[in-house]
């Protein structure tokens, strides 16, 4: 995931600070993008300025360093929006943030943009199953193994967890998709977990 997406994404609403943008990368962030340095935000907040795309104050502090802090500009919006609007080309893991990155920004997307993105990565992760759930699987180098038989039973392991998690995040998209359709709620307001009533489809069962 962009850290340039990210900070304007974080700045879309009101400004922040350097410390402010890294903390919220460290917290809530952190599910969109991992390992972020201060030096990297602080790099790439320079990089959009040229941009044009955010701007900075200087905000003096009594007794302390002054602090910058970053508002996002008009051309920042609109650079932020043609992201929003433009074509959503899945990963090739269903678990990078990219998706995730998107669907957090619905409440800047028409009911069209929206489930075009939930089509768009559906019919995507559908036809990875379809295509390389049946693939062979083979244990390489077993000849250099001390212990070949445990390594394919933690092989096909993985292969069970991983497949696993695919069917339950088509089995969400599903869910997802039929409630926008019917304008139904998306949670259940006792409990923090969507809702997963929609059964998996044959192909990733």
């Amino acid at each position: 995931m962009k850290l340039e997406i990210l900070l304007l994404m974080a700045l879309y609403g009101e400004s922040a600070s350097g410390y402010e943008l890294k903390k919220f990368l460290d917290t809530s962030g952190r599910f969109l993008r991992s390992n972020t340095t201060m030096s990297q935000v602080y790099r790439t907040l320079g990089t959009l300025e040229v941009q044009g795309k955010v701007t900075h104050t200087v905000e003096p502090r009594p007794g302390a360093s002054d602090v910058k802090r970053y508002t996002i500009t008009e051309e920042g919006e609109a650079a932020l929006q043609d992201w929003i609007a433009g074509p959503y080309s899945p990963p090739s893991r269903f678990q990078d943030p990219d998706f995730v990155a998107r669907l957090s920004m619905a409440g800047h997307m028409t009911d069209e943009q929206l489930l075009a993105l939930v089509d768009t990565e559906l019919a995507s992760r559908m036809e990875e199953v379809v295509r390389y759930r049946g693939r062979e699987r083979p244990v390489i180098h077993k000849e250099r193994m001390a212990n070949p038989g445990q390594a394919a039973q933690v092989s096909e392991w993985a292969h069970r967890y991983q497949s696993a998690a695919m069917d339950a995040h088509i089995k969400a998209l599903i869910d997802l998709r039929t409630r926008l359709l019917d304008g139904r709620p998306l949670i259940d307001e006792t409990s923090s977990a969507p809702h997963l009533s929609a059964p998996a489809t044959e192909e990733a069962q």
